[in-house]
């Protein structure tokens, strides 16, 4: 949030003719969705994501008013030291290397537009709910 503090006053406004506006992405995680926690556990990391996912949808809502888009990312599981302890149980095609991670992101925030604005969105650009 504190880069968001930071690069909002350069946030372009509403689209005009030829100029793009501004997204705002940011890295979440699946967990931290309340409604598709199916497995429960990981107490302190889905808290620490369904916090960051509200202050990522409250600031969706300021700065919707300046035509600005705002989301929430999910990478999906990443073959990085982070996810290396779990990654037994991820199905080979379910988990990607950072390269092609970053390009999927790359690609959902392309597909935007102002009405995505304050969503979560995984790597296949499917909506996640919050």
């Amino acid at each position: 949030m504190l880069l968001l503090k930071h690069f909002q006053p350069m946030l372009l406004t509403s689209r005009s003719s030829g100029r793009p506006f501004s997204v705002f992405a940011s890295l979440s995680a699946r967990v931290g969705s309340i409604e598709d926690n199916k497995l429960g556990g990981w107490y302190s990391y889905r808290v620490s994501k369904a916090a960051h996912n509200q202050l990522i949808r409250t600031a969706s809502v300021e700065l919707n008013r300046r035509g600005c888009v705002i989301i929430a990312l999910h990478p999906g599981t990443v073959n990085t030291g982070l996810s290396e302890p779990f990654q037994a149980r991820v199905k080979p095609e379910k988990l990607f290397p950072v390269e092609k991670s970053a390009g999927m992101l790359l690609d959902v925030v392309d597909s935007l537009d102002q009405p995505d604005t304050g969503s979560f969105f995984a790597y296949d650009g499917s909506r996640i709910p919050w």
